[in-house]
């Protein structure tokens, strides 16, 4: 059985990995139970775990409980009645109260393209916090020495590594790859996807080209407020560092709903006292 560290550093890995999580505890229980209180574990998305707090019907409640708080983004207090005529279906003439305690990524970026300016988008999402999975065809810019803090380096073709990748609501694609052909590519397969977000990199010439293509996969990235492109917020630079700070700074603004004005304070909106 894995003591509260070993499950605490688990807990830390799998945010570093970019794995949401539960951590469930028994707060309190009375009469009989299957563990006694402070008994804890962690519940991943798919319900698998690590730790125990006593196995059983109450666990499989709890492991339930837990995925569905992981889900909602907000844990609490639960109680389950281990009586006949309770809600478990137990009968250990007991009573329980768990709390579940949600880690979540706000967000995670798949980022299509491990070339120069993926490197350094990873390296701002790195410092935003946010974790990060990457995907190129190409053996020597998709591994681990360029990408050390990746959730996953997939060495596959961007386009393909869209499914592989599990993009869902909260998944915000960044496609830079190395040409128009692969950047078409994926942005079909990401429109096909629930992803909020969908930035693509090129200019406006080039844009305009491959949403012509894209219609007539009867997908219409114009009409599709998902996507961003050219990719980034209009900030003047040029290079590889650059453009990563403008694509960083435009998913943090639309991930907290600003509108990316200045912060200064003027003398039309300063308060006088």
């Amino acid at each position: 059985m894995k003591g509260p560290e070993n499950l605490i550093k688990i807990l830390g890995e799998a945010i570093d990995g970019g794995k949401n999580a539960a951590f469930v505890i028994v707060v309190s229980v009375d009469g009989s139970t299957p563990r006694e209180a402070g008994a804890k574990m962690l519940v991943f998305e798919d319900g698998s775990i690590e730790g125990t707090i006593g196995g059983g019907a109450l666990e499989a409640l709890a492991i339930k409980q837990a995925a569905a708080c992981i889900k909602q983004g907000a844990g609490g207090k639960f109680i389950f009645d281990l009586k006949p005529e309770g809600n478990t279906g137990m009968i250990c003439m007991g009573r329980a109260e768990i709390f579940i305690d949600v880690y979540k990524n706000p967000l995670r970026l798949l980022i299509l393209g491990a070339g120069h300016v993926g490197r350094k988008i990873a390296e701002a999402a790195d410092l935003a916090g946010y974790p990060y999975a990457v995907a190129d065809d190409r053996p020597e810019f998709a591994n681990r020495e360029r990408f050390p803090r990746a959730s996953a380096v997939l060495l596959k073709k961007p386009h393909e590594a869209v499914a592989r990748a599990g993009v869902d609501e909260h998944t915000y694609v960044v496609i830079v790859t190395r040409g128009h052909a692969l950047d078409r590519e994926c942005l079909e397969e990401a429109m096909r996807t629930q992803a909020p977000y969908i930035g693509m990199i090129g200019s406006a010439a080039k844009v305009r080209e491959i949403f012509r293509l894209v219609g007539k996969k009867k997908l219409y990235p114009l009409s599709d407020k998902r996507v961003y492109s050219p990719i980034g917020l209009d900030l003047g630079g040029k290079t590889p560092g650059e453009i990563a700070v403008s694509v960083m700074a435009q998913i943090i603004m639309l991930h907290h709903k600003r509108d990316g004005r200045h912060m200064k304070i003027t003398l039309e909106n300063r308060r006088v006292g």
